[in-house]
């Protein structure tokens, strides 16, 4: 699921960017992907395994998505918008197809989603 998540990341940063600004700024999409995605999904995993309360596990990530990409690169008011729309909306769209597909539903546990196989069972 992080590899999944990484890549729409990836691809969001595409959009908002640019090409031409992406790929001038690799090694920063790079690290703020690594900090947003691969951290943010490890602190709200192991959060909420390790007995922290929701609202430290699962806010944490959802601040620094929305906060660090639009500060690192200093992002105007429209590719700010354009990125925060895509933000919230990225999110649940991978939670919902990983649920529906292969029933991983434990990143969204409060949106209850059947999977594929429970609907034939």
């Amino acid at each position: 699921m992080i590899a999944a998540a990484l890549l729409e990341f990836l691809g969001l940063l595409w959009l908002v960017l640019g090409t031409k600004t992406f790929r001038r700024r690799i090694l920063a999409v790079g690290i703020v992907s690594v900090v947003v995605v691969v951290a943010g999904m490890a602190f709200g995993k192991y959060g909420a395994t390790g007995g922290l309360p929701w609202w430290v596990y699962y806010p944490i990530p959802a601040l620094v998505t929305v906060f660090v990409p639009p500060l690192v690169f200093r992002l105007g008011a429209r590719r700010t918008v354009l990125y925060l729309v895509l933000a919230v909306l990225s999110a649940p769209l991978i939670h919902v197809l990983f649920a529906f597909f292969l029933g991983w539903d434990e990143y969204m546990p409060f949106l209850p989603i059947p999977s594929l196989a429970s609907l034939f069972s």
